[in-house]
């Protein structure tokens, strides 16, 4: 996997709809807030300001959606990956609660822009999670009743093995849940759809324009090569692609690598075959496998998250076993694209958002699940910006552990843990 200024070699990228060429950051330009990152965070936070009257200003170190927001697995999940029961211990009830609701407001944000702007990104609903063990299974019961006590908005069904087969060709698991509110979809069209429609109403985007220094103070400002953006508010949102920009979030989040694999298209009858009913689906393993059709109906195969900061030599030649472990129909099948990047991981899976200064904002650690979150943090922070911070203020009181000596140490440690958390299933 080699990264470049250009949107990585994927099916996303083979098929967007159009190509972004927004032009370098070069020279003066002034604004109200800028934004630090092109992605899912920075073109939420921008239309949410845009909608409140505030001229903004996105820099983006390579494309639009180059990073996690272009190449993730475009499952449309509601909610956080948190444990809720263990955030309530760190901010209330009442903060919990405003968290479990910002969690199912996730999704609608994204469908509203979807809607709004009228973006063509292939949206499909219904999620699958699939049981393993019986382990899983008694998860699976848990967890309907808690969404059932909590009136949780969309349908939800248990299926049984026998079940499961109208909308599963494997034989590898044996039992899930259906939510008919959740989906898939294109992140990289999505992105992009985004940012026309910022463009669109008169936000500035700047491409191909890495930020080298961040000024903070009363006149923060963001500085690349060739320019200065200069503004009243100052929004980070580089997640694991941050790097060193900004010393301050050094060691908050842990870049972890995350990979997919897309078959040649399939046939429609084999395509019906594994996935009868066109829902996307994943597993409970701590590295878990995802996966769904695309519009074309290949087979986009995800999982092998890498905590070690090392790519694997050949995507494919460690993804395509496990792809075909779960589908034996699809052993032979050419595989057309093989693609990864690093998602951002937070310590304790609480997506980080607070202030550096007054007037200057940041978000990042949606820790592997992060399309819906994105979106709602983006509007988070927009409306703390606009005076409206009780939503805001939930995340910011929590405290995040920074592991000391750089990624030498942290991404080895991270890898470790998760380890031992493998160890645990198999074991189990």
């Amino acid at each position: 996997m080699i990264d470049t200024n250009e949107h990585a070699k994927s099916y996303y990228a083979a098929t967007k709809n159009w190509q972004t060429e927004y032009p370098e950051l070069k020279g003066e330009h002034h604004c109200d807030v800028a934004i630090l990152g092109g992605g899912f965070t920075g073109m939420s936070a921008a239309l949410r300001l845009i909608e409140r009257g505030y001229n903004v200003a996105v820099v983006e170190a390579n494309r639009v959606s180059w990073g996690a927001s272009g190449r993730n697995g475009g499952q449309l999940i509601d909610g956080f990956v948190m444990d809720l029961d263990k955030f309530e211990k760190k901010v209330g009830k009442n903060g919990a609660e405003i968290a479990y609701q910002m969690g199912i407001e996730s999704r609608d944000v994204v469908l509203d822009r979807i809607k709004k702007h009228n973006i063509d990104c292939d949206l499909r609903f219904g999620f699958l999670d699939v049981a393993m063990n019986q382990g899983d299974i008694d998860d699976f019961h848990e967890w309907i009743e808690e969404k059932d006590k909590n009136n949780y908005p969309h349908k939800m069904e248990f299926v049984t093995k026998d079940e499961l087969r109208n909308h599963i060709g494997s034989e590898r698991y044996i039992a899930g849940v259906i939510n008919y509110g959740n989906g898939h979809l294109h992140p990289l069209n999505l992105c992009i759809g985004e940012a026309r429609a910022l463009v669109e109403q008169g936000g500035m985007i700047f491409e191909q324009s890495h930020v080298n220094k961040i000024q903070h103070g009363k006149n923060p400002k963001l500085i690349t090569e060739h320019g200065v953006v200069h503004a009243k508010k100052i929004i980070i949102a580089g997640n694991a692609y941050l790097q060193k920009t900004e010393p301050k979030l050094a060691g908050a989040v842990i870049p972890a690598g995350s990979y997919i694999i897309a078959t040649e298209p399939l046939s429609k009858s084999l395509a019906d075959e594994l996935l009868p009913s066109n829902m996307a689906v994943c597993d409970q393993r701590v590295g878990l496998d995802y996966f769904r059709l695309s519009a074309d109906r290949r087979m986009l195969f995800g999982g092998l998250c890498n905590y070690s900061g090392r790519n694997p030599k050949s995507i494919t030649g460690v993804l395509k076993p496990k792809m075909d472990r779960a589908f034996p129909q699809l052993k032979g099948k050419k595989i057309d694209y093989e693609w990864g990047g690093y998602i951002g991981i937070s310590m304790n899976r609480i997506p980080q958002m607070g202030r550096i200064q007054d007037n200057t904002y940041y978000v990042q650690g949606y820790s592997g699940h992060g399309l819906c979150p994105s979106h709602i943090a983006g509007n988070v922070i927009a409306d703390a910006i606009a005076g409206d911070s009780e939503r805001f203020d939930v995340f910011d009181k929590v405290w995040h552990l920074k592991l000391p000596g750089g990624l030498w140490f942290a991404n080895p440690t991270l890898a470790l843990g998760m380890m031992w958390y493998r160890l645990k299933e198999l074991l189990a």
